[in-house]
This record gives structure tokens, sequence and C-alpha cells, in this order.
């Protein structure tokens, strides 16, 4: 399967309690995710038709809702569970997804603070050398 087409979503928003500190937790923050979504739009082309695709509107509510739904400590748990939710969509090959938490508490000036992961679907095992296709 051809993976080099990308449907990606930037800037999606939602209001989260992640974090380690109780203050975190209390009174929660705005979170920003930016995801990628690595997959073949050929038959959606083809076919014009969304059933072929990813419903990019219907991924960035289900990121909103991992966002604000059960609160965790890291950033890279949160990325963990947008992944898991991206890749439980068959045609989705590998994903591309960055957490951003602007107002993270860090004692110095700084712009943002992100984590990234990618993750991918596990390859289909390959048949055995000789064995019929």
């Amino acid at each position: 399967m051809d993976v080099a087409d990308e449907i990606t979503l930037t800037g999606v928003r939602a209001f989260g309690y992640h974090g380690v500190y109780d203050e975190e937790r209390r009174q929660g923050q705005e979170f920003t995710v930016d995801a990628t979504l690595h997959l073949s739009t050929t038959r959606a082309a083809e076919t014009d038709d969304v059933a072929d695709t990813i419903h990019y509107g219907e991924a960035a509510e289900r990121i909103a809702a991992i966002v604000s739904g059960a609160p965790v400590n890291l950033l890279e748990t949160l990325a963990q569970r947008i992944a898991d939710e991206l890749l439980s969509h068959d045609i989705v090959r590998m994903v591309t997804v960055t957490v951003h938490k602007p107002q993270a508490p860090i004692p110095v000036p700084f712009g943002d603070v992100s984590v990234t992961i990618r993750r991918a679907r596990p390859a289909a095992p390959s048949a055995p050398i000789g064995a019929a296709r």
C-alpha cells in the first residue's frame, strides 16, 4: 500500500487537565495538537467518496475529546492516546502527533513546549520464500 499521502490537522485546540502538578489538574489549560495521518488517498480520489478516506472533521473531534477527557501526567501519554485512536482506522498506516502545552509551568520565559511522537501500524507478516501468495 502506498503511504506517501498525508492528511494533516494543525492547531486542534481543546481544554484539558493534564500535568504532574496538582494546580494543573485543578485549573486546567488549553492544549494544541497537530496530527499527520499517513495513508493512501488513491481510492478516495478515484471515488470522490469520504467513506474511502479519513473524515478530518471527525478526526479533529476525536482528538479534542481525548484532550478534554481523562487526565494524564505526561504529554507523552496524551500523544500516545491520540496516536492509538488515529491508528484504529484501518486505512491509516502511520501517524505523527505533536501535543503543545504553551502554558506549561516552566519558571523561565518560553514560547511553547511540545512532545512529538511517530507511531506506525505493525507491518503485515510476509509470506515465507516460496509460499503461494
